[in-house]
């Protein structure tokens, strides 16, 4: 089944991301590497780097019009206890952005299963042809959490391809969103996190036909 893989972090305010991907023809492991910036207060924005593996499943062909379904398994991840000598609280606020795409139609989204995300359960929303998984957390520094697995229920167009990709391009255009609490010799402090994947790949490719 599914191994433990850890966040990689280049940051003292750098702690943990939520990553996923729509869509993979049959089912396929894959590593998302993000660039994120922690706007880390009194020492500034620092960078940080991070990684998280899922498994995805989406069909290779899909007949026009046609309805399918994309299955996305993130692995379990360990938010670190203590990152460049500070003391990770927690990290909490999360939201995750992924495109509709192109030539497909967005029906609905399920949830199921995922562990240690806190009290209130991750939603989907969607809005302005951009889905959202997001949910307030916290969850705490050393602890191991799994996000849902999401089944997206999509319809698609009349031709054409139908790729896969997460959002964002930059600090400014993120596609991954959160907040790190971290004690350090000043006190707690709240570092405001924006990422986006780098490289950003081609997830999946169903094609229409």
């Amino acid at each position: 089944m599914k191994a433990p893989h850890f966040f990689r972090l280049a940051a003292f305010t750098a702690v943990a991301a939520l990553p996923i991907a729509l869509a993979a023809p049959a089912s396929a492991a894959t590593a998302i590497n993000f660039d994120c910036q922690a706007d880390a207060p009194v020492v500034g924005p620092q960078q940080v780097s991070l990684t998280q593996n899922a498994d995805v499943t989406a069909p290779a062909t899909v007949a026009p019009g046609g309805a399918f379904d994309v299955v996305i398994d993130p692995a379990p991840n360990t938010v670190p206890s203590d990152v460049g000598g500070n003391k990770v609280k927690n990290i909490n606020t999360f939201a995750l952005k992924f495109p509709i795409p192109a030539n497909s139609t967005y029906v609905s989204a399920d949830l199921a299963g995922g562990s240690g995300l806190g009290d209130t359960p991750p939603t989907v929303t969607v809005a302005d042809g951009v889905a959202t998984l997001s949910f307030p957390g916290p969850i705490a520094g050393g602890s191991t959490f799994e996000l849902p697995t999401i089944t997206a229920h999509l319809k698609a167009g009349d031709s054409g391809k139908i790729e896969t990709k997460l959002s964002g391009t930059s600090y400014s255009d993120p596609g991954l969103t959160f907040k790190a609490v971290a004690s350090s010799i000043i006190g707690d402090v709240t570092a405001p996190t924006a990422c986006f994947p780098n490289p950003s790949p081609v997830f999946t490719t169903t094609t229409i036909g």
